[in-house]
């Protein structure tokens, strides 16, 4: 008994280690004294437990009134109303898999397989999609995530369009992200081109504004799991097992530091200006409308 004890520390120990310190499994085995493949298997099965006892009590189920309290929390600390998330993905570096070709070798032009996540105002993730192939697009894997397909089915629970100001106009719930996306009623990108209008201009600054949330998210969650600093010496199955638990830890420390920073910089991102042109994943009429309609009231905000 006294063994198992010591051999569950370090095994806790060394998982932890990995994590923070982003070292290899090399530097594991000499450090603990267990083999290389040892630590591996110890990593994947710590990390596997992890999101089966955490997950469902960190990451928030899809739900109306967990939609609306979000929405409350963007547009007290990024001035969007009617916002539920912001979306964006991240190329976790990772080792060739063996036999993948160029699969996982994207247009940074090195390994990786893709976190796609969406975020909610205090950093946290509300969903989190890990394994794509590294020469994926956010927009395809987005497509062809369980996100879209409840979004489209209307399964997600997103609340009914309401008003945000003293006129009876309603402005439907949102989802904000970058060019990369597609527009949608309850999708919002920004407006490309150059030499923007006014109105589209302060749109993009504002959307800008929240859709950083998830920019951030992603900024904390490998400066507190530095092993998002190097490629991951795991197979894809350990590197997608040690992602998700790093996602749901994040979100544990979150919900738990009761930290928020004063000094955050809300100043316009200076890729807004050199934006393609809006052709591509252009949106229907009810998408333009959508996106037009929180232009004009942000506007009307400005000239207050």
């Amino acid at each position: 008994m006294r063994l198992a004890k010591v051999l569950d520390v370090v095994s806790r120990s060394a998982v932890g280690w990995y994590l923070a310190t982003g070292c290899s499994l090399a530097e594991l085995h000499y450090n603990f004294r267990i083999g290389r493949s040892s630590a591996s298997s110890i990593i994947q099965d710590v990390c596997k437990t992890i999101w089966i006892e955490l997950a469902d009590k960190v990451i928030p189920q899809c739900s109306t009134e967990k939609w609306i309290e979000i929405a409350k929390e963007f547009q007290k600390v990024a001035q969007f109303p009617n916002c539920i998330g912001a979306i964006d993905g991240k190329h976790i570096r990772t080792k060739q898999p063996p036999n993948s070709g160029s699969m996982y070798y994207n247009y940074k032009q090195y390994f990786s397989t893709v976190l796609f996540a969406m975020c909610d105002a205090n950093y946290c993730f509300t969903y989190i999609d890990v394994g794509s192939y590294g020469k994926s697009s956010d927009a395809g894997i987005f497509k062809h995530s369980k996100l879209y397909e409840k979004l489209c089915d209307g399964t997600l629970g997103v609340p009914a369009p309401c008003g945000i100001d003293e006129t009876n106009e309603k402005y439907p719930f949102v989802i904000v992200g970058d060019e990369a996306f597609p527009l949608s009623e309850n999708l919002l990108r920004p407006y490309g081109g150059k030499q923007l209008i006014s109105i589209k201009e302060t749109f993009n600054a504002r959307l800008s504004r929240a859709r950083r949330y998830i920019e951030c998210s992603f900024g904390i969650l490998a400066n507190k799991w530095r092993i998002f600093h190097r490629p991951i010496d795991l197979d894809i199955d350990g590197t997608v097992n040690l992602v998700k638990a790093a996602c749901v830890l994040h979100n544990f420390i979150r919900t738990r530091d009761g930290t928020r920073s004063n000094d955050q910089i809300f100043d316009e991102d200076p890729n807004l200006n050199s934006l393609a042109p809006d052709t591509v994943h252009r949106g229907n009429s009810l998408a333009l409308s959508a996106r037009d309609k929180y232009a004009k009231y942000f506007e009307d905000k400005n000239l207050e």
